[in-house]
């Protein structure tokens, strides 16, 4: 049954990432509101939090309402603005790629043995990789193609993907 499982999510998520190459602004209008809302409802959970917590520790509950009044702000900034969700989703392959080039750096200097000093050309490989995306991912076109081929992939290696032997040993 979990193979069946397998197969399905994978041909789903290759259907997904078809339908987003082919509809890039319409898909990635959608998935600025879905993200939009989320936030906008975690932000209404934050206030609730902050209100909730008001007896027990003030500075809590003030932490909760500034992120909750942050991610309202946010939420509404991003639903339905497809600039807004570049911007976040290039910005947020921009830091990562600039955490992963440099630690990249740091391995491969301070790594001991031939094992560290390929982990750290691998990090900046990435890093670079990264930043190269980040560079794609401020036009929503390539944002689109970029998510459309990772859900490929990601269907394609969910499909492949071994099934989980059973063990049917009680002592396990």
């Amino acid at each position: 049954m979990a193979a069946g499982k397998n197969v399905l999510l994978g041909i789903l998520a290759i259907i997904l990432g078809l339908i987003v190459i082919a509809f890039p602004l319409i898909s990635v209008f959608t998935f600025s509101v879905l993200a939009g809302m989320g936030v906008l409802i975690l932000g209404i959970w934050f206030l609730v939090q902050a209100f909730s917590v008001w007896e027990s520790s003030k500075g809590i509950s003030i932490v909760y309402l500034i992120l909750g009044i942050i991610a309202i702000i946010a939420g509404i900034g991003l639903v339905g603005n497809i600039l807004a969700l570049s911007f976040l989703a290039s910005f947020i392959l921009y830091l990562a790629g600039f955490f992963l080039f440099m630690s990249g750096v740091i391995t491969l200097f301070a790594g001991e043995g031939g094992s560290a000093k390929g982990v750290g050309v691998l990090g900046i490989i990435i890093g670079i990789m990264y930043l190269i995306l980040g560079f794609y991912a401020w036009d929503p076109f390539y944002l689109a193609l970029l998510i459309g081929i990772w859900l490929i992939i990601s269907g394609v290696f969910e499909i492949i993907k071994p099934k989980k032997e059973v063990s049917t040993d009680p002592v396990e």
